[in-house]
């Protein structure tokens, strides 16, 4: 008896919501790209390579190690973690919140065959963000609160209805209607990409918030500008596919390295004893963004001649500590160190000592996908989160 009501105060500690299953109901033809790639086979081509394919516990690391940490330490069960994950990581996930009743049944052994085992394990899933996610969305709710993001913000089509850019697409395998959230991507965007929080409510990532009203959408630089090609490989239009004005869909972002080449630029100058270095950034959000733990690298080696006098290494980014004041991830932390990201349209000033004897300085700037902090914590082995990927060098003349 004593080991029971053990057991219930345990779980009566942990951090819950309410339960629902109220599953969004969708036409499971289309839970399989490969059904879709016999219409769409170069959008799907792309699509597998993108993070957006990757955007599930099995396939990606971080995301992985991510949950894991957090149900260690947080005591909420993994099943629990992953459903908390898939309002935007897999947004067609069959239940969208567990109850105090699922943790005692798995303290206790009694989930197996629950609906929650069912929703983390169903071949839905397995493709993270596919084409049914983002051309299933009937309406997005855009005033909805900050804290509630993904599959809380969105409405889906009635079976058998996919959404697109064009009012004149017609297919003989699913209905199809316009929504011009597609000619303004970014609001079907930051439905996921908004705002990151930690479990005590810490908001860690914002681009909304950072986005500078611009004539520049999202898409414009992770999808690609539009350009003609064909959405659908169906003859249709005098024999032939139909020519249209597309984007690519690779979804390209911080795993890429061509994203960071020239993403930022770096100017310099001499004042007295002290290198002046701005970085300026011409694109739209912060830079990081999406994400806490990303890192920009600013490496200065300081010549006489050919001779490095001194090297010198500034780190920029945030560290986070739980109510224990420990290093910790972001979605457990309860505080951030400064924020360091160079903002929207603007700029961020540097100085650094200028040893005797230098003549000039090499400058040069790195960004890191996670810092060596979490990178440590979360024990990730994948070479890409260590990465330096340069962005610009400048040699500055004294």
């Amino acid at each position: 008896m004593m080991k029971f009501g053990m057991l219930v105060l345990f779980a009566f500690g942990l951090a819950l919501t309410a339960a629902s299953e109220a599953a969004p109901e969708l036409n499971k033809r289309y839970h399989d790209s490969k059904n879709c790639q016999s219409c769409h086979l170069p959008i799907v081509r792309e699509w597998r390579q993108s993070y957006h394919a990757k955007s599930h516990y099995n396939s990606n690391e971080y995301l992985r190690a991510s949950m894991d940490y957090v149900h260690r330490k947080s005591r909420k069960s993994l099943n629990a973690v992953k459903v908390q994950c898939a309002v935007c990581h897999n947004p067609r996930i069959a239940v969208t919140e567990t109850d105090i009743d699922y943790e005692i049944d798995t303290v206790m052994g009694l989930d197996k065959g629950s609906a929650v085992n069912k929703a983390v394990v169903s071949d839905d899933l397995a493709e993270g963000i596919n084409c049914l996610v983002c051309h299933n969305v009937d309406s997005i709710d855009e005033n909805m609160k900050a804290s509630k993001r993904g599959i809380h913000r969105l409405k889906w089509n009635p079976v058998g209805m996919m959404s697109g850019p064009f009012d004149d697409a017609n297919s003989p395998y699913h209905k199809t209607q316009k929504r011009d959230f597609f000619d303004d991507p970014k609001k079907l965007c930051m439905v996921c990409h908004a705002n990151d929080r930690s479990m005590s409510g810490l908001v860690f990532a914002d681009t909304a918030s950072e986005y500078d009203q611009t004539t520049k959408q999202c898409a414009d630089c992770h999808m690609s500008p539009k350009k003609e090609g064909v959405a659908s490989t169906l003859a249709i239009e005098n024999g032939k596919p139909k020519k249209r004005m597309i984007r690519e869909h690779l979804f390209v972002g911080a795993h890429d390295t061509s994203m960071w080449e020239g993403a930022l630029n770096i100017t310099g100058k001499r004042n007295k004893n002290t290198l002046s270095i701005t970085v300026h950034n011409d694109n739209p959000h912060n830079i990081p963004t999406g994400f806490g733990s990303r890192e920009l690298i600013i490496d200065i080696d300081y010549l006489s001649g050919r001779d490095v006098l001194e090297h010198k290494t500034y780190s920029l980014t945030q560290n986070y500590t739980d109510k224990r004041g420990k290093a910790t991830i972001p979605h457990l932390a309860i505080k951030a160190s400064e924020e360091m990201s160079i903002p929207a349209n603007g700029k961020r000033d540097f100085s650094s000592p200028i040893p005797k004897g230098a003549g000039k300085a090499v400058v040069t700037i790195y960004y890191r996908l996670v810092n060596d902090e979490v990178r440590t914590l979360l024990k990730l082995k994948e070479k890409q989160w260590g990465e330096k990927k340069l962005i610009d060098r400048a040699v500055i003349r004294f």
